[in-house]
């Protein structure tokens, strides 16, 4: 009976001296597979489409950073433990992240085609009055009908860059409607008449 207390003492102080031995040393492990999962989640997009995630990753990682300089390994430990299942919350959520961007894209696009149709067709009316900006009217159109082309190809693969593609499209057309208005305030210029030729006396 003697023996096995002894035995039992033995097996519980070897038990808690790895444990304090464990919790004495860097949990780099931890570490290591938390910096994958973070990559990981900025590999699918979690810093366009799921930022905020990311971001309470990001917090939660530099405590994790923080207890490790000050040699906290043990609360470290569980720190960089729950920086990966965040970062992994991060890149779960891209997926729909990714949808809401989409759809906003959509809906951004029909609205600017709707005005683009507009514009060009107000353009067509005021020909005459846009012959001063008539080459700047030209190269914007352009890049606006490319532009608008280019941005639906994108939404269903990049829709982050669709919609930055599409607001600064926005920017042009607003733009060109502002000019519109302007002109159309402006009176036009009366064409010149030819001079009449006076009848000589014979």
């Amino acid at each position: 009976m003697r023996m096995f207390k002894l035995s039992l003492f033995v097996l519980v102080a070897f038990a808690l001296g790895m444990v304090l031995s464990a919790c004495s040393k860097p949990p780099e492990a931890e570490k290591e597979a938390a910096k994958k999962a973070m990559d990981a989640a900025i590999s699918v997009g979690a810093d366009q489409y799921a930022s905020a995630d990311l971001k309470a990753a990001k917090e939660v990682w530099d405590t994790a950073e923080s207890q490790m300089k000050e040699k906290n390994y043990k609360e470290a430990r569980q720190s960089y433990l729950d920086a990966k299942a965040a970062f992994e919350k991060a890149a779960a959520a891209v997926e729909s992240g990714k949808k809401a961007v989409a759809d906003q894209a959509n809906v951004a696009l029909r609205t600017l085609e709707k005005e683009w149709g507009k514009l060009r067709v107000t353009a067509t009316k005021m020909e005459k009055k846009l012959k001063a900006k008539k080459q700047a009217w030209t190269a914007d159109a352009k890049a606006i009908s490319e532009g608008l082309a280019k941005s639906k190809e994108m939404i269903t693969s990049v829709p982050s860059e669709a919609k930055a593609k599409l607001d600064e499209l926005r920017t042009m057309i607003d733009k060109w409607g502002t000019t519109f208005k302007e002109m159309a305030k402006s009176p036009s210029k009366p064409e010149a008449k030819p001079k009449a030729t006076k009848k000589k006396k014979s």
